[in-house]
């Protein structure tokens, strides 16, 4: 299963880059990953903490691509792989020097992923675009 958001970013890649990549300033701006430690170094492991429904889970996804301005992704596991896998990813596409589509999305896999996402799917992507929308004013107010 996938959940893929779109949103229109009136800002330069290099300012979107420069957020999304700067992690130990997501508390300061990010509903969905409230707290994260790491870099954008493929191989290497975030700390991420994440709203899931009433409480906090964190997970230590490892950094796949990181291209500047963009792209970038990560894949993160519940417990052992194969179990409920998620490779989340970020794509930015200049419009114009001004002006970005961001694309945020997850492709999930695993032996739980079909009864997981029956329970938090919808709550996943209204996350997202909680996620993107907080990027742009973020962004934009800078």
């Amino acid at each position: 299963m996938n959940i893929r958001t779109e949103i229109i970013i009136n800002a330069p890649k290099e300012k979107i880059w420069d957020i999304l990549t700067d992690f130990n300033k997501y508390q300061q701006w990010n509903p969905f990953i409230v707290m994260s430690k790491g870099e954008a170094i493929p191989g290497s492991h975030l700390i991420n903490t994440m709203i899931n429904g009433e409480g906090t889970m964190t997970f230590k996804p490892t950094v796949l691509k990181a291209e500047p301005f963009s792209y970038f992704d990560w894949l993160g596991k519940l417990w052992i792989k194969g179990l409920f896998d998620g490779h989340h990813y970020f794509q930015i596409e200049e419009i114009h020097p001004n002006q970005v589509k961001l694309i945020h999305g997850e492709n999930f896999s695993g032996l739980l992923s079909k009864i997981i996402l029956k329970k938090i799917g919808q709550q996943t992507r209204e996350n997202f675009v909680k996620m993107n929308q907080a990027l742009k004013n973020r962004a934009e107010s800078n």
